[in-house]
């Protein structure tokens, strides 16, 4: 499997959160399709000062790159534009 790190930020305009918001039930079960075939590790909502969320982190794994591009293409967060700034880099879960 080849193991990914998410690092998105979403908008600053003045509906981003409100997008997150009537996005998120989308996002939440494609996350629960991603953990019910081993694809999802691990990830969840980053917090600004105020606990409110503006961004997510996730680690998710596909056997191959092909896989991973066809589920990036269909991610709610990409799709309605929640996430705005988003890093994709190769990540390895240390085994411990």
């Amino acid at each position: 499997m080849i193991q990914y790190v998410i690092i998105a930020k979403d908008g600053t305009d003045e509906g981003a959160h409100d997008r997150r918001m009537e996005v998120r039930p989308s996002h939440l079960e494609g996350l629960k399709v991603l953990k019910a075939s081993n694809n999802f590790i691990s990830g969840g909502a980053t917090l600004d000062e105020n606990g409110k969320m503006n961004g997510s982190v996730m680690i998710i794994q596909f056997e191959t790159q092909d896989e991973f591009d066809a589920w990036y293409k269909t991610e709610p967060y990409i799709t309605q534009k929640v996430w705005q700034d988003v890093h994709v880099r190769p990540f390895r879960v240390a085994m411990v």
